[in-house]
């Protein structure tokens, strides 16, 4: 898609171009200044349909995007919730036709704020936003999800007060004619049930999210997304999809990030997120896969951009896979809940890298966390994490491999489980364990054949008491059932 040069002073360029037709729904808006550019807390960018003349969206610079500090109070006030979230895909909830904020669930209406505010992939309590968000030269501008709509032309105004110039002064775009553009005629054919993704507005669409939206609930036909090389500044979630294959082209050069934690998009006022499965989700991870069965991820990168509690990914469903996928986050970096068989990825996070109540499988996979590498949650429903001819790092010494505190009475997570089996290990501390509070006569802390970077057997003598080494061959059968990922997972993985 064409990028346009503006003859003024100073100059701009934007994307999409000026006139520019068949441009994807979900396009973001560009203007790339001469010189860097800032943003300023004062000012309106605005939307509108071009036959009518009706205001379509606002963006206002004077509302934050979102808490820049933990609310404490809501963390004291806050309580966990048994009962099941109501996952309804009987009619499409968006900012065309719902108000961003309205309460799902068990949740209260949130009165803090103001703040920017978007319903994404049909969750109506809504998530904070960047409306705007610079890199240098460039300001990129994300009007709210699915407003504009296939077959209809629009023209965009910003106010001058917006942006302040290093060199030269920003006048606005007041005039109609200076910045317009015209979606594509028609959605893609849903009998081709493949989607390409690409920034640049060549594909069906400009974002993982478009696609994601378009794609219908719970379908029983298998569905397609290919992913362009190229920088994805998203935040991501979507619920209810099955059967869907995600597919970057390459994993280093598909990036999926976003700067999101629990204290940009924290949970309600009144109910704490994701204790059980299916109670009521979280918004705090830069991409989130939510109430999600038989979904595929291969070939890219999703990171959060934010410190704290941060998933880079959270995975809420069942019968899951990722094959080359590299996560990046802070703490909680990685969180599984329901079967998951990751293979080939890299997990490069913060203490308590990974959280969940599983059951999760890693077979070849790279670690990197300066630990706690996992705090797993498992109930004697499932099992653990599990992993196979796996590599951690510990990116500071003395490093542990999990722990299973008792920071919930009355026992914790008696039944928690994390067995190694053929794995590598570096700058792992020589008890390997941490922190086990609570019962622990049902906890599994298991190794098998435990290695160094260089092949030698690590020296096991001083492991935490509450774990075990598995040996040959008296725990044979045990390590025979661990190799075999369908008895773990009750589904056997196949791509």
């Amino acid at each position: 898609m064409p990028v346009q040069k503006v003859e003024t002073t100073p100059s701009y360029r934007l994307f999409p171009a000026n006139k520019a037709k068949g441009v994807p729904p979900d396009t973001h808006l560009t203007i790339e200044f001469d010189s860097p550019v800032q943003l300023n807390n004062k000012g309106v960018i605005r939307i509108y349909e071009s036959h009518t003349g009706r205001l379509v969206d606002t963006l206002d610079m004077s509302i934050p995007a979102g808490p820049t500090e933990p609310d404490m109070i809501r963390k004291q006030k806050a309580t966990y919730t048994t009962e099941p979230y109501p996952y309804d895909s009987s009619h499409s909830i968006t900012n065309a036709n719902t108000k961003a904020g309205t309460p799902s669930g068990t949740a209260i209406r949130d009165t803090t704020g103001p703040y920017q505010l978007t319903i994404i992939g049909g969750f109506s309590d809504g998530f904070h936003f960047y409306p705007v968000i610079i890199d240098g030269n460039r300001a990129t501008i994300y009007p709210h999800n699915n407003l504009l709509k296939y077959g209809k032309s629009y023209y965009v105004t910003i106010d001058k007060e917006v942006f302040t110039l290093e060199k030269g002064v920003f006048s606005g775009i007041y005039d109609r004619t200076t910045w317009q553009f015209s979606i594509r005629k028609n959605a893609p054919e849903a009998t081709r049930r493949h989607l390409i993704v690409n920034h640049d507005g060549s594909g069906d669409f400009c974002t993982v999210q478009g696609a994601m939206d378009f794609i219908p609930d719970f379908s029983a036909e298998s569905w397609s997304v290919f992913i362009h090389n190229g920088d994805y500044e998203e935040l991501v979630y979507f619920r209810n999809k099955k059967n869907v294959l995600l597919q970057g082209e390459n994993r280093d050069s598909v990036l999926i990030h976003y700067a999101n934690n629990e204290t940009f998009n924290p949970h309600p006022l009144n109910v704490k997120t994701n204790e059980w499965p299916g109670t009521f989700p979280s918004r705090r991870a830069a991409f989130a896969a939510d109430n999600c069965y038989d979904m595929r991820f291969e070939n890219m990168t999703i990171q959060t951009d934010l410190r704290g509690q941060a998933e880079g990914l959270l995975l809420m469903g069942s019968r899951n896979y990722l094959r080359n996928v590299r996560v990046v986050g802070s703490g909680d970096a990685l969180q599984i809940n329901g079967s998951v068989y990751l293979e080939r990825c890299i997990i490069d996070g913060g203490g308590d890298m990974i959280l969940g109540r599983g059951p999760a499988y890693f077979k070849d996979c790279l670690l990197k966390s300066p630990g706690p590498f996992m705090w797993i949650r498992n109930t004697e429903a499932n099992h653990g994490n599990i992993f196979v001819n796996c590599h951690f790092i510990g990116t500071r010494k003395n490093t542990v491999l999990a722990r299973s505190p008792l920071n919930k009475l009355p026992e914790g997570y008696p039944y928690a489980e994390a067995v190694l089996i053929n794995c590598t290990l570096e700058n792992i501390a020589p008890e390997g364990w941490g922190n086990i509070g609570g019962p622990a006569h049902h906890l599994r802390f298991l190794e098998f054949d435990s290695r160094d970077k260089d092949g030698n057997p690590i020296d096991t003598s001083r492991r935490h008491p509450l774990s075990k080494q598995l040996r040959l061959p008296a725990d044979d059968c045990l390590i025979e059932m661990y190799l075999d990922p369908a008895k773990i997972l009750n589904w056997q993985p196949e791509w």
